[in-house]
């Protein structure tokens, strides 16, 4: 049997995408799917390509060249662990497993102990780029101890996306354990933000100046040749230009606004929770998709609870539309910052030591949230690798300000119409309690002193106080 240089499991498209990308970079790739025909249905649409068939995990595992290395793709879960464990009793020590799905970084802090008791090496590896990406380069965040990486390092460096400014490939060590899957989790968390954005800015411009799909696809178009250059707002200029074969409409308008997750984003919110790492554009953007959902409900709101907009002018419609590409480029700083510093806070706490400006660097090509601003935020962290907040930095933090007024007129507009932007909202209001020195939480904990005893720190001197407050 032919000796294959890595084994894949699990074939579904990811899976079936990796494996030719790894086969067209010149590794041969063994193949397993539970479902048989599945494989073999494959296996017979790519004749002439490097890879070899196994029906069984012990077929697999025997066709692999020592040291043996198998990637997992499957879904995330309870699936994941039965595939391991059934790996475990076929493979040597040495032999790694890595698993290339979407786990909670928790499971893979569990399954790299329990893999590594047995003499095997494990490591976690976010992936990121979907379909297309995984074909063609996607971005990759590995997680393992540092031999392991580097067993893998030049495989993984092949397929990886190369960045267009300077080459190099969009993967790096990240750190032990899973330290991969937490990075991939922030950056879903992230991804989530940036599309609730997207999203509201749409709603603005089609609420205030009755848009429609095509000229929002010319606007769309057009901010992606300017500083907001990303694969999320190339994808929406094409979604609004497609249209529905059948009714002659666009087709955006007539998807169900209903939004679905698959709980990464979740998995952001609650980490940052036990952290205490505020992340409100990405807290907002979980709780609007599940606001979406309750599609019944609202239907039937929207006939009883009056809106009390206010009689508001949009202005003039070039302005607005400016003022809405300004925001949103505002707001996508900000909520970058807030994922970036949540990173900077779970590192700390979970001994990962990552390097944020490598993280940065490795999403600047192949990853959803690939943008050209990803090149200002390596910049930045280059510049200080200790940042604590993108909003700190110069360059961005200069970018911010420039853009603050037409930021609160946006935000003033929306409210004032009735529209809700919750992540518009979240992020200025993010960046608002971050610069002020001041905040009113001095009433909250006299508040919770009051009712609980809970004491309180002074402004004038040292130490921990009680009083009585009748």
């Amino acid at each position: 049997m032919t000796q294959a240089n890595i084994g894949l499991i699990g074939l579904a498209v990811m899976g079936q995408n990796l494996v030719l990308n790894l086969e067209r970079n010149g590794f041969a790739v063994a193949v397993y799917n539970r479902t048989t025909a599945t494989m073999e249905e494959f296996v017979a649409a790519h004749p002439g390509k490097k890879l070899v068939a196994a029906t069984t995990l012990e077929e697999l595992v025997a066709s692999l060249e020592r040291p043996r290395r198998i990637l997992i793709m499957v879904k995330a879960g309870g699936a994941v662990d039965a595939v391991i464990d059934s790996l475990i009793p076929l493979l040597e020590p040495g032999d790694l497993i890595m698993d290339g799905g979407n786990s909670h970084f928790p499971d893979t802090e569990r399954r790299t102990k329990a893999v590594e008791a047995t003499g095997l090496r494990f490591m976690g590896v976010g992936v990121s780029g979907g379909e297309e990406g995984a074909l063609w380069g996607p971005s990759i965040m590995p997680g393992g101890s540092p031999e392991t990486w580097e067993s893998v390092r030049p495989m993984l460096e092949a397929i990886a996306a190369k960045a267009p400014e300077d080459g190099k490939p969009c993967v790096v060590y990240l750190g032990p354990r899973g330290a991969g899957h937490y990075v991939k989790m922030v950056h879903n968390g992230i991804e989530y933000g940036d599309m609730q954005l997207i999203a509201e800015s749409y709603d603005i411009l089609q609420h205030a100046l009755g848009l429609q799909a095509a000229e929002l696809a010319e606007i769309f178009a057009e901010w992606n040749q300017g500083e907001l250059d990303s694969f999320l707002i190339e994808i929406t200029a094409k979604i609004f230009r497609r249209v529905d074969e059948e009714t002659g409409k666009p087709l955006v308008d007539l998807v169900l606004d209903k939004a679905a997750q698959k709980g990464t984003g979740k998995w952001t919110t609650q980490d940052s929770l036990d952290i205490g790492a505020p992340i409100p554009t990405i807290n907002s953007a979980v709780e609007a998709r599940i606001l979406s959902a309750l599609k019944p409900e609202r239907v039937e709101a929207a006939k009883v609870l009056p809106a009390g907009a206010l009689t508001t002018e949009p202005g003039e419609r070039q302005a607005l539309i400016n003022d809405v590409r300004a925001a949103l480029y505002a707001s996508k700083i900000s909520a970058y910052a807030q994922g970036m510093a949540m990173l900077r806070m779970a590192s700390d706490e979970y001994g990962y030591s990552l390097n944020l400006g490598d993280v940065a660097a490795i999403w600047r090509a192949g990853c959803i949230i690939r943008a050209r601003f990803l090149n200002r935020i390596t910049a930045a962290f280059v510049r200080n690798p200790a940042l604590p907040n993108l909003l700190l930095d110069a360059d961005l933090g200069g970018a911010v300000a420039e853009r603050l007024p037409a930021w609160r007129r946006v935000v003033q507009l929306a409210v004032g119409m009735g529209v809700p932007v919750p992540a518009f909202g979240a992020s200025l209001a993010y960046y608002d309690s971050y610069r002020t020195a001041r905040l009113p939480a001095n009433l909250i904990q006299a508040q919770r002193d009051f009712f609980g005893a809970h004491t309180y720190e002074r402004v004038d001197r040292a130490g921990v106080f009680h009083s009585s407050w009748e």
